[in-house]
């Protein structure tokens, strides 16, 4: 089992910060008059009133529920988790810098592959670590993680973790059960494995029972942002075993997500007939936008997520059409890697289907 840096498992002060909605809770009652905290504040709130009415604003009160516990009991209705295996926090990035604040001290080696999300390696970074990227396996097949490679490096330098997108962004690779399960099983024993999972609800098996388990030595994070629509309100959550949440509890921000963010998620969860649609929909579009872009000749790379990704002949004209779309006001997504320069990302979403509206792409594709 992955070892816990020490200023983490030494014994310290309960959270002095666990909020009303845990207090309430713990207490068995409501507490209505709050004359002892800034929840209890006479602000009239007359201008948010009058621009989002007076439901929204009885949310902006209160700090949010730091258990965030209706959230995660209808995310373990929805899933078949256990309620205790999972942590809301403030979206799947920011539950990726908890993770690393958790277990990867700083001076500490992390590895991920080169030209993956890049969220990742900009806060490994910032905590100090030293990062190792490893190449992605690409063939006229796939352009994939490297499973392989990161077993080899995590051993070589010692790592202390090690992160996987899977489905991988930006390319939309998917590993299967298996091969996961085997890169897990082959990592140093104090090595922990951080998945990205952000895209997960969009692959064909993402309602397998298995993937609803919480492991020992794996940090798993999804996102509301995607199947959910809740970019803006920046909810996510991990599955984790109770005692690694635990320790990811003390290096977190007390009230990071809204109480506002929370009820949203809250009625958004409430209404599973439309999150169901909403990915059918957005599967449907990948695989109409997948087959449009193959038609004209294009390598369209296999994607399990909710975008789809062009590997071009070179990265300076993935460079050329990427400016050329975005003086045109249209942004799809290059990576800043070098080493996946030559890849574009475009979002499953209908705008992109409109015809014309990525003709500088079309046009380099008939061009080359």
């Amino acid at each position: 089992m992955p070892r816990f840096p020490h200023h983490l498992t030494a014994p310290g002060p309960d959270n002095p910060f666990p909020g009303i909605w845990v207090l309430q809770r713990r207490l068995g009652h409501e507490i209505a008059h709050r004359l002892g905290s800034n929840e209890g504040l006479d602000m009239p709130h007359a201008a948010l009133r009058e621009h989002f009415g007076d439901a929204m604003t009885e949310h902006v009160y209160c700090y949010g529920d730091a258990e965030a516990l209706g959230v995660r009991e209808r995310l373990a209705s929805r899933h078949g988790f256990a309620v205790d295996s999972l942590l809301v926090d403030a979206g799947c990035d920011s539950l990726l810098a908890l993770a690393l604040r958790t277990v990867a001290p700083t001076g500490t080696t992390v590895v991920s592959s080169a030209g993956t999300y890049p969220t990742f390696g900009y806060f490994a970074r910032g905590q100090g670590c030293r990062l190792v990227e490893v190449d992605y396996r690409e063939d006229a097949q796939q352009l994939a993680p490297d499973l392989d490679a990161l077993v080899r490096a995590a051993h070589q330098e010692d790592a202390r973790l090690v992160y996987l997108a899977n489905p991988d962004n930006p390319t939309g690779h998917v590993h299967d059960e298996a091969s996961v399960e085997r890169l897990h099983a082959e990592l140093p024993e104090d090595c922990w494995l951080l998945l990205d999972e952000a895209y997960h609800d969009f692959r064909d098996d993402a309602a397998a029972p298995s993937f609803s388990r919480a492991l020992p030595g794996v940090i798993r994070c999804r996102t509301l942002s995607k199947a959910l629509g809740l970019a803006g309100l920046r909810v996510g959550y991990a599955i984790a075993e109770p005692d690694t949440l635990a320790m990811m509890m003390k290096v977190r921000i007390h009230y990071a997500v809204s109480t506002l963010s929370l009820a949203a998620a809250e009625v958004v969860l409430d209404h599973p007939e439309e999150i169901d649609g909403h990915i059918r929909d957005v599967i449907a579009r990948r695989e109409r936008l997948a087959r449009h872009f193959r038609e004209l000749g294009a390598d369209v790379l296999p994607s399990a997520t909710n975008f789809i990704g062009i590997r071009l002949a070179s990265a300076d004209l993935a460079k050329r059409v990427h400016a050329d779309l975005l003086r045109e006001g249209k942004l799809i997504a290059r990576p800043a890697h070098p080493s996946l320069g030559h890849v574009l990302r475009i979002t499953a979403v209908e705008d992109a289907l409109v015809p014309g509206r990525l003709g500088e792409l079309e046009a380099a594709l008939q061009e080359s």
